[in-house]
């Protein structure tokens, strides 16, 4: 009997031929489509909600209805007028990586399922460990589906070898803008709300040390056991880094693991500017990096690097009875060994081929062009009289808000004025550009961390927000 998922080899390259040309054309034409895509449920649920069918629909037919209705209803998060949250702009090379090794359904889990997805995830984990000035020979990691898995596996880790056992009375440090997958994964790991600290940061948004330091030494002397700091390399909100030398003294005076959360921004230490930022990250014993984000690849693929690869395999090495016939020897590594999932999918093929294919000078241009495009971005919004910048451009991220000098608006005007902008800009599906909150006040938040984004970009979307702004104030009577 033939399976019942049988095509012939010329209904699959049809097809696939079909599917390559959809990709294609919207890399190639994505600069003419609108960033932002807005629905309502009713409006999905029309289109999608129906019974599982019984019986076969055309190929053709079921590819057809899904370019007509899916692809045009998601926003586009490659495109160059996509300023919010953390872009993903990925590349080609990535993407046709991740469609062989889907094709080929690649198991990365055990070495003798597949030798060459195993060292290919040891090769590119190399090139990351030397990146951020981890020893390569005693370092380790592994590829995740993103920075939340990462930071629960960083975490998960920590917890095993600090505390052991028993981590009643164990006590985490982060600050008030830490990223909220570490809150995630403290509360996945079952601590309880009291043994979680969150230090509020200083003006500049960094962790506070004093304020640090005080809560260390009163958990101490109530008896409680500080174990971890987890630091962040680029905030989401703002971009910004932690005194991670500062922090760094704290941890080996107190013997405290140090987690460094850089997802968003931990790939800037492939520009000169970005490395001397990131000063210090070298001396985490854990570290989240995103290539998913500022390394331009495709979702998902999230990176934990350690500095001693034996951490993450005493905490979740598990031996049971029908894996015995495939553990191999101890250089030959099974990535189950080291995280949370046991299946899983050939993550490293695409960060292998894009860096073997456009060459890592080609990723140190991109970010390096970023990080100078936020900076010519923020000297843009001061040379004018309508914006006030609330936190500086900082590894690519850059907030503000419109505060015309010739008015006299209250802080809840300025608030409800900057929502307003932001929400006309989005309705107009021309760039996704969302509004965050520092300091308690309103403002709008751009991350260039797209190549494709030039200052033209900025400028027209800055321009359009000043339309709309005089619109809202017009209406104001202002």
């Amino acid at each position: 009997m033939k399976s019942p998922f049988y095509l012939t080899k010329e209904e699959m390259q049809s097809y696939g031929y079909k599917i390559v040309d959809l990709i294609v054309n919207h890399y190639d034409e994505e600069e003419n489509k609108k960033p932002v895509s807005k629905a309502s449920r009713e409006e999905m649920d029309s289109i999608f909600l129906r019974e599982a069918p019984d019986s076969a629909t055309p190929a053709d037919e079921v590819l057809d209805f899904v370019a007509k209705n899916v692809l045009p209803n998601t926003n586009i998060s490659t495109h160059p007028k996509s300023f919010s949250f953390v872009p993903g702009p990925s590349n080609f090379i990535s993407t046709m990586a991740d469609s062989l090794a889907t094709g080929f359904n690649i198991f990365s889990g055990g070495w003798i399922v597949s030798p060459a997805a195993a060292e290919l995830e040891i090769v590119t984990l190399n090139w990351l460990l030397k990146m951020f000035d981890f020893p390569v020979t005693k370092g380790g990691g592994i590829f995740t589906s993103g920075g939340s898995m990462a930071n629960l596996t960083a975490l998960t880790t920590a917890r095993r070898i600090k505390c052991g056992d028993d981590f009643s009375n164990a006590v985490i440090y982060l600050s008030d803008q830490a990223h909220s997958s570490n809150i995630k994964a403290i509360r996945v790991l079952g601590f309880k709300k009291e043994q979680v600290k969150i230090i509020p940061t200083d003006l500049e948004f960094k962790f506070s040390i004093n304020k640090l330091k005080n809560e260390i030494a009163k958990d101490q002397l109530e008896g409680r056991k500080p174990f971890c700091i987890i630091a962040s390399a680029g905030t989401t909100n703002t971009g910004t880094v932690d005194p991670l030398d500062a922090l760094a003294d704290i941890c080996e005076k107190e013997n405290l693991w140090f987690h460094i959360d850089g997802a968003y921004g931990g790939a800037a230490i492939l520009s000169k500017k970005g490395s001397r930022i990131l000063r210090g990250i070298e001396r985490a014993d854990s570290l989240t990096v995103d290539p998913h984000k500022w390394f331009f690849q495709p979702y998902e693929i999230g990176c934990l690097l350690v500095k001693d690869a034996s951490w993450l395999s005493n905490t979740f090495s598990e031996k049971p009875e029908y894996l015995r016939d495939i553990e191999g020897n101890e250089s030959e590594i099974n990535f189950y060994d080291y995280g949370i999932q046991l299946t899983r999918r050939f993550r490293a093929l695409k960060f292998y081929m894009s860096i073997k294919t456009y060459g890592l000078n080609a990723f140190k241009k991109a970010i390096t062009y970023n990080i100078d495009l936020a900076d010519k971005t923020e000297d843009t919004l001061r040379k004018s009289k309508n914006w006030e910048i609330v936190s500086p451009a900082t590894l690519a991220i850059i907030n503000f808000r419109y505060n015309p000098l010739n008015k006299d608006l209250t802080e809840e005007e300025l608030d409800k004025l900057n929502q307003e902008i932001s929400s006309k800009v989005v309705d107009s599906k021309e760039a996704l550009l969302v509004t965050t909150v520092l300091q308690n006040q309103v403002v709008i938040r751009m991350c260039l961390i797209n190549p494709k984004t030039t200052l033209k970009h900025v400028t027209d979307t800055l321009n359009q927000c000043e339309v709309f702004a005089k619109q809202v104030l017009l209406e104001w009577n202002k």
